[in-house]
């Protein structure tokens, strides 16, 4: 498996609301950005729905960070990446290395909803 490629780690910020609850607030300016350097990514899904009023797509992609590096990424986080602007579909799974306990390494499935 090749690591070359990149991808961006963008996290929301919070705000309070305007009845005082805070929510995720993912302005541009409030977001937390991380570039993550040597992962690999393969495409694993697209789907097409054809309903009379709209077309649905969505594409999906495997993320794998090479043995021995964890990612400082979570579900709710959303990855640019090709000029796409992508969401973390599901959990973040970390493979523990049965020798000593870290993290061996991360995988993680992105997608795209389109329609």
């Amino acid at each position: 498996m090749f690591f070359d490629q990149a991808i961006v780690r963008v996290r929301a910020g919070t705000r309070v609301d305007r009845s005082g609850n805070t929510v995720l607030d993912w302005s541009p300016d409030a977001v937390d950005r991380l570039q993550v350097q040597e992962v690999s990514i393969q495409p694993t899904t697209a789907t097409e729905t054809h309903l009379p009023e709209r077309t649905a797509v969505v594409t999906g992609w495997h993320v794998q960070s090479p043995p021995g590096v964890d990612l400082d990424i979570q579900a709710g986080d959303r990855i640019e990446w090709a000029g796409l602007l992508l969401e973390v579909d599901g959990e973040v799974a970390r493979w523990t290395d049965p020798l000593d306990g870290t993290v061996h390494h991360v995988e993680l499935d992105i997608r795209r909803a389109t329609g």
